[in-house]
This record gives structure tokens, sequence and C-alpha cells, in this order.
């Protein structure tokens, strides 16, 4: 009788003759040495594209944006109005050299290698108010990504007072250890009193266009009207965008961590690592918005055994579950809004105006909400222009209809033509997103919007057609990015939901500024086939009353001067 094999012994008899000797069989031990730690800078120099450094075009914006963001951040948080210099230069054909200097505090030695060669190291992961910089990986991977394409270092020169000299370092990254390699470092001439300056060389494509540098800088200076930007690129003349207001953003302040935005591993984290030394003290001090009263409460509604006096390293899971039930069930007031610092009406409007043409302006700032847990702030904008190319302006003044040609060069504008897609705009903590529209909340929020209320073609699941700029701006502690590379933002129906009352508060004035053109172009029509007529009907009663020559010019008059008198609205 024929033994029953079992599922994994091998059968010789129904291998054919030809098939090669089978495969010798790892055993665990040596699969086990072949594992070992991954370090970041590794996983991201072979996932580059995760942090937007996934062609040579697109490389080159991302490592100017964040040299630009942190450049920014810093001179904001030394109460400095920052002046910045971008130049972008030509190696060869296929290298270019990324230039980024600012007029900031300067970093001191002993942080510099850190910050642009090593990865996940900043201050901002943890800190809990607006900044542009979130998680501590941009300025050094756009290094790694210049020495993994070039093999060049990275240049950095820092200094931090006028009576201090200039340290100039060349740094690359190890990026199997994820630390900084200081190939060289001395003390140079520098006439700035203060300023970082940062070059990197790297594999890059340069061009203009909508995702391109020139438009991520002009799109900078809208949002950003109390900086001052100097850009120069290969074969282009310099530009400067001048500053129109000298008043930095209003200083935020770190808030600590809402209740209704812990989720329990957080939750079960925090307990084992406080130093209070009871659960009610634990709730009042590692969160905001939470006093005795509250904490009272939570603790009353937890049960579990747990007590005010319960110490919270000692907190098992099953009461932490309960604990942390009971705090999203718990009524708590919204977290401060003094984290978040908005760009308001005022300076939106400013922004737009200085470097957008068009003929009508509007602003919307929304009061502040929360999604789990974090305050963030939607504000919106609308620069309604010219159709492109040669057109024609309507416009009433001392009660006659004007009309005169216009001529809108759009490649230089941001206001498209009259028959294409609004342009849309994307901010996010004061910075321009260039990708990744189409996935963004921002992008879908404007497509939810019923633009036809307002007077504006709109094709269904599409932007409004009309020669329109739409600016939005998202305010937050913590912005929820899709990926690493910081191009769109996450679909929170919280966040959907404000962005598109946002909208609808500046398309209610668009609207009336729309209904009101028809109405002066209407106008303008009836008069205009009026006018054509008036001499034809003088005629007409010159022959009916026999009238003179004289008499039927002045009838003429008479009847022209009451038309431009006549006003319907």
């Amino acid at each position: 009788m024929a033994t029953e094999k079992t599922l994994f012994e091998d059968d010789p008899v129904s291998s054919p003759k030809d098939a090669p000797a089978p495969k010798r069989r790892q055993t665990a031990d040596e699969m086990a040495s072949k594992q070992r730690e991954i370090s970041v800078s590794e996983f991201f120099t072979k996932n580059r594209h995760l942090l937007g450094f996934d062609s040579p075009l697109k490389s080159l914006l991302t490592a100017v944006k964040e040299a630009v963001d942190n450049s920014l951040d810093a001179c904001e948080e030394a109460g400095i109005l920052p002046e910045l210099l971008v130049e972008i230069q030509q190696v060869n054909e296929k290298h270019f050299r990324m230039i980024v200097e600012d007029n900031g505090p300067g970093i001191v030695k002993e942080q510099i290698g850190k910050i642009f060669g090593k990865l996940l190291y900043g201050s901002k992961f943890h800190k809990l108010s607006q900044s542009r910089g979130q998680q501590g990986i941009g300025i050094s991977a756009a290094g790694m990504y210049g020495q993994l394409t070039t093999g060049k270092p990275v240049r950095v020169v820092s200094k931090t007072g006028p009576r201090k000299p200039a340290l100039e370092l060349y740094l690359g990254i190890d990026t199997a250890k994820n630390k900084p390699e200081i190939h060289s470092e001395q003390e140079i001439e520098w006439d700035k009193p203060h300023g970082t300056r940062i070059e990197i060389e790297m594999e890059a494509k340069h061009q203009k266009g909508v995702r391109s540098i020139d438009m991520y800088l002009k799109q900078t200076a809208i949002a950003n009207p109390h900086l001052t930007l100097h850009y120069s690129s290969p074969n282009e003349e310099p530009i400067t965008y001048e500053r129109n207001v000298r008043v930095l953003p209003p200083e935020t302040e770190e808030i600590k961590p809402h209740p209704h935005g812990v989720e329990l591993g957080r939750l079960i984290a925090m307990l084992k690592n406080t130093e209070s030394r009871s659960l009610s003290g634990f709730l009042q001090e590692e969160f905001c918005r939470v006093g005795p009263k509250v904490a009272k409460n939570i603790i009353d509604g937890a049960g579990a055994g747990l007590t005010p006096k319960s110490y919270p390293a000692r907190i098992a899971r099953d009461a932490a579950d309960a604990l942390h039930t009971a705090i999203q069930e718990a009524k708590i007031s919204s977290p401060p809004t003094t984290c978040i610092a908005p760009i308001g009406e005022e300076l939106i409007l400013k922004g737009l105006r200085k470097e957008i043409d068009a003929d009508f302006y509007v602003a919307a700032t929304r009061p502040a909400s929360v999604y789990r847990g974090n305050p963030f702030l939607i504000e919106a904008g609308i620069a309604y222009g010219k159709p492109g190319g040669t057109g024609l302006e309507f416009e009433e003044e001392s009660g006659r209809i004007q009309k005169r040609k216009v001529k809108v060069d759009i490649t230089q504008d941001l206001v498209g033509a009259g028959d294409e897609p609004a342009r849309l705009l994307r901010f996010a903590n004061r910075v321009p997103l260039q990708y990744q529209q189409s996935a963004c909340a921002i992008n879908k929020g404007i497509i939810g919007t019923n633009w036809k209320s307002y007077g504006l073609t709109q094709p269904r699941g599409s932007l409004p057609i009309a020669p329109m700029v739409i600016f939005v701006h998202i305010a937050s502690v913590w912005v929820p990015f899709t990926s690493e590379s910081k191009e769109a933002i996450a679909n929170y129906d919280e966040i959907l939901k404000e962005i598109k009352l946002a909208l609808r508060e500046c398309g209610r004035k668009l609207g009336i500024h729309i209904r009101k053109g028809k109405r002066i172009r209407r106008e303008f029509d009836k008069r205009n086939h009026i006018e054509k007529y008036i001499p034809h009907i003088g005629i007409a009663l010159q022959e009916i009353l026999d009238l003179s020559n004289e008499d039927r010019d002045s009838t003429v008059e008479t009847l022209e001067e009451v038309l431009h008198k006549s006003r319907k609205f």
C-alpha cells in the first residue's frame, strides 16, 4: 500500500528527467544573516520620487522650493523682513547649480551639517504651530539628490552676526548612516551682516511654463507680500518682486495636542512617557483645553477603575482604551487659533493686485475650524480679468458707456483667456503647490462649487471657464499632505466644507460684478443701435414736418443728448 506524502515532501517521480537540479534551499539562519537595518537616507535614495525628485525638471523646482521655504521660516522666526536671492546657473547641458541666499539670522556651526546633511532632522515636526517646513526632510533631500546625480557636495555659507566671520562648508550625506560628511570648512569674507547661502549642483532641466520656477516664485510673492525676491536664470533678464507691505506675519504660539486629535496608540505612549504623577494632572498638562472639570468628566466617563489619582504609567491597555473612548465622547472646546497665522483678506488683495492685472478682486477669510484636533483656516481670493488677445472693455463714466480695445499678454500673466478654465493657485502655509492638482482637496472643492449660479460657465466635473485666477490657502499647524513631496492636500470632509464656504463667499461678490458687467454691455448694445438710427429718424422727421437742414441737425443733436443722459440702472 502506497504511503501518503505530506504537503511539503518532494516528489522526484513527477519531476521530468531533463529538469535542472533543484536549487539548494536556504536555511532560516542564512536568511536571517542577510537582514539589516535600512537607513532613512538609503530608503529615500532609492525612492526619491516620494520627495518630488522624480524628473530633472521637477527636481530643480523642488530643490528651490525647499530652500526658499527654509529661508522664509528662518527670517520670520527671527523677526526679519525677508529678502531672498534665487539664482539658477547652467553648468553644462545636463547640470544646473541652484543658489538660494537669504538675510536671515544664519545657522550656528554645530547645526549646519545636521540641517543640510541629515534626513528627518528639524525643530518643526513636534511643534504644533504653523510653519512651512514640517518633516525635516526637504533641504537635506535636495542635497542628497545633487550628490546622487553629480557626485558633488553642497556648499553652505552662514553668518550669524555683523561682527562674526562667515563660515563656508562643503558637505555631503552618508546615506548608509544618515549623517553628514563635512568635506571642508573655512572662514571667508562675506559682505552680508547675517544670512545663509546654499549652492547645490544637480542633474536638472530648466524651462518656463505653468509648473516652473518662474511661476512658483511669482506665486510665492503673491502669498508673501512682505517678501522682496530677486531671481535670475539662464538667458533671461533678472526679475525683482518687491514687497508692498513692511509687516511680518503675526507671530504664532505653540500649542499642546487637542484630546480629540489623539489616537489610542499615541495616548498609550503619552501615558508611559509623561512626568505627571496623576491622571488628572496628565490630562491637564499634556493637552490643551482641558481643565480640572473637563478632566474629572473624562475620568468619570472612562470608568475601568480609573480615578483622578491613578498613576499614568501604570494604566493598562484596556483602561487606556476606555479613557480614549471617554475623551472622544467628552465635550471639549476647540483648540486655540493663536498657533496659525492667516494671510488676511487685505494682504491677499494686495498680493493679487501686485502680481495679477485684472478687473475685479475679492478675498475672504473663514473662521478657524478643526480636523482631527488640528486647527486650520481657509482663505480664498479671486482675480477676475480680461480674456486673452484683443477684445473690448466697457465701463461707465458720467452716465456714458465708454468702450475701448484692450490687449492682454497671457504668457506673462496668471489670468488665462476667456475660453480657458480658470487658473488655480493652491497654497499651504503660504507655500505654492505646483503638482498633483487633480488629487488635491482644493481642486475638488472648486469643482464641487456651483459657479453657474455666479454667472460663469462650468462643464460638469471641471473648473469654471473664465478669465479668472482662484486663490485658495490653508493655514494649519499640520497640513495633511497626501505624500512626503507635499504637493496635494488630503480630502478631509472638514477641509472640503470650509473651502466651499470660502469660495461661495467670494463667488457671491463676483456674481454681482459679472451681472453688472452684463447689464452695462446690454445697455451699450441698445444705445449703439439707437445711435445708429438717430440720423435716419432726423431725415424722416424732416420729410414729415418739412424741416430745414438746420432744424433737422438740431433735432438729431437733441435726441443724442437725451440718449446719453438716460440711465436705466
